[in-house]
């Protein structure tokens, strides 16, 4: 498999800080509940929460909807929260918005359990993919319709350790 670099380690950094430091404004006073979105987000999480200087409290969904690059079409719920959402400021917490049908999902169960108010952070956004209009309040980068990995993301489980975000150029497929 061959891997280009994407985004560099750098330049992810200087992004969380950035969002971090747009969260820290838009909830001063507040203490959101992030949701992090397993497993492809816990990297972005445990930096991004690094960055905030407000209080927060952390909980986790495990969702699936991929099967190696393609996509199910069917969301699965494999770990729900343990925390009561409800009168709490909810910001969920993602790796990539590609489709926006596992964003879409979790919206709508979330909705239901009236939090206070509901918020999308995600790292990559990939527009063009999009098959349900969602809303991202936060987003890190925008990027092209290429398969990626690392800082989290990963391809049937690999990947997941490197430090920045690299494009499969080969050997795996564009999804």
């Amino acid at each position: 498999m061959e891997l280009e670099l994407l985004i560099s380690r750098e330049e992810i950094a200087n992004k969380v800080r950035e969002l971090a430091e747009k969260i820290n404004k838009d909830y001063e006073g507040k203490t959101p509940l992030l949701v992090g979105i397993l497993n492809g987000a816990f990297v972005f999480l445990a930096d991004l929460v690094r960055e905030l200087r407000i209080p927060v409290e952390v909980d986790f969904v495990k969702l699936k909807s991929y099967a190696g690059t393609d996509t199910t079409g069917a969301v699965e719920v494999k770990l729900d929260l343990e925390r009561d959402v409800e009168g709490r400021d909810i910001i969920i917490v993602e790796d990539i918005i590609d489709t926006g049908l596992t964003m879409d999902f979790l919206l709508k169960r979330l909705k239901a359990r009236k939090p206070k108010s509901l918020a999308v952070c995600a790292l990559l956004d990939k527009p063009s993919r999009r098959m349900v209009n969602v809303k991202v309040d936060y987003v890190g980068f925008e990027i092209p319709d290429y398969f990626v990995v690392g800082y989290g993301l990963d391809f049937n489980g690999r990947y997941r350790e490197l430090p920045a975000v690299y494009r499969i150029v080969k050997g795996g497929g564009d999804n």
